[in-house]
């Protein structure tokens, strides 16, 4: 795990998984957008399952929401590694959110408590340590 390593992943929100949605959060979305909800929770998953991945805790999260995604449009969220704090466990994360046409969606910071994060970086190099 280094400085500049970067992991995405694409997803179409269809209308059944807006009426998903919306069944479990009781709220009713007749705008014909993705709620900023679901598009956030695709960083979740990057963040836990991906980079910097299990055992990943939040701290800390920005979302500047800039444009709005129709339903049915491919989202493709990133996550990517600006600086890492091996001292404390740290790691501060650019996040951003396209749509299929590259329009910027969603834009902002993510800073994860990553237990042992100084075992995966070795010293002053930033090389990713094999496992």
């Amino acid at each position: 795990m280094k400085t500049g390593d970067s992991v995405s992943t694409t997803r179409i929100f269809d209308a059944d998984a807006i009426a998903g949605y919306e069944a479990l959060s009781g709220s009713s979305h007749a705008t014909g957008d993705v709620p900023e909800p679901l598009i956030g929770g695709l960083f979740s998953y990057l963040l836990g399952a991906e980079l910097p991945g299990f055992g990943t805790n939040y701290l800390k999260q920005t979302l500047d929401f800039v444009g709005t995604a129709e339903v049915g449009t491919p989202l493709t969220a990133s996550v990517t590694i600006t600086r890492i704090r091996p001292e404390k466990d740290l790691v501060d994360l650019a996040t951003l959110c396209r749509d299929g046409e590259g329009r910027r969606i969603c834009e902002g910071r993510a800073l994860v408590l990553m237990k042992d994060v100084g075992h995966r970086v070795s010293g002053a190099t930033g090389q990713t340590e094999q496992q």
